[in-house]
């Protein structure tokens, strides 16, 4: 089962390693991973996607909080989350193809970021699924290069209602 982890950690150097030491040491391939800022000075969030199941990724749960920089742990797999990951794609575009592929990644509510003399940069982002489908869309086109960050993910807000 897919999990995605969301890691509250202080902000020191060395923490991002011990982390995915941690995981590697149980066997733990990693998805993706992202980290940045939180809205806490001194404090980063990772997101971590992995997969396991529910037992396995209880026990990771656990080791991870023994970790001394680690502050708290959260899966967001079984709660209402927002997840986006940001992808960078540069397809083969010369003047004569420039219009179809605008066309082509209007629906994705993509933008074009950059455009060569024989090639177009598209900026995306979204759910993991929406950003694949477009890739392959793209495929025809020729595809040069891609970057893609990870997922980053945050638990959604829930809505209380009038009692």
């Amino acid at each position: 089962m897919r999990h995605v982890l969301s890691v509250l950690v202080n902000d020191q150097p060395r923490v991002l390693a011990r982390v995915s030491t941690l995981l590697g040491r149980r066997n733990f391939n990693i998805e993706s991973i992202s980290v940045g800022e939180s809205e806490e000075k001194g404090l980063s969030r990772m997101v971590i996607v992995t997969h396991g199941d529910e037992r396995t990724m209880e026990q990771v749960q656990k080791q991870l909080h023994k970790l001394i920089d680690v502050i708290k742990v959260h899966d967001l797999s079984n709660h209402p989350a927002v997840e986006r990951e940001l992808l960078l794609i540069k397809v083969e575009a010369g003047p004569a193809a420039r219009m179809e592929i605008s066309g082509v990644v209007e629906p994705f509510r993509a933008a074009v970021v950059d455009v060569g003399s024989q090639n177009m940069m598209v900026q995306a982002t979204g759910e993991r699924a929406k950003l694949d489908a477009l890739i392959e869309l793209l495929r025809p086109y020729g595809i040069k290069e891609i970057a893609r960050t990870g997922v980053t993910a945050l638990s959604r807000s829930m809505v209380q209602g009038n009692s």
